[in-house]
């Protein structure tokens, strides 16, 4: 049986980003400190949680990338405060061309631009197909 280990991220300033990652998300380098060309980072608590690896890398960041992280907030005014907070960290806003009318993601990039999403989980549409059965 598998299991997920490590979500990778590509970045030209290895810690730099190790940084970002590490305040966003409560870890800290499994290491102790990150290098100049890769970094393993782990929660800080001892917590169950895949780790998230830094390497530097030259590939140019995908606009639409096929591959991201999807952060999970507890509710609307959760999701505004943590995009808030990243954003602070370094962070940026991301003019998304692909948002839905009602979306439940804000999309981000990291320090490097590397695109993630920050989920309202409490979301509810407020349009419902119909289920053609009325």
């Amino acid at each position: 049986m598998l299991s997920l280990g490590t979500i990778v991220l590509g970045a030209a300033d290895v810690h730099r980003a190790a940084a970002f990652w590490g305040a966003a998300l409560g870890y800290v380098p499994r290491d102790g400190e990150a290098g100049d060309d890769w970094a393993v980072l782990v929660p800080a608590d001892g917590g169950a949680g895949p780790g998230i690896a830094v390497g530097r890398s030259a590939t140019p960041v995908q606009e639409h990338p096929r591959v991201h992280l999807d952060l999970y907030a507890e509710d609307a005014a959760d999701q505004a405060a943590q995009v808030e907070r990243l954003v602070a960290l370094g962070a940026g806003r991301v003019d998304w061309d692909r948002y839905p009318p009602d979306p439940d993601f804000v999309v981000l990039a990291d320090t490097e631009g590397n695109r993630f999403c920050v989920i309202d989980t409490s979301f509810v549409p407020s349009f419902v197909p119909s289920s053609g059965t009325s």
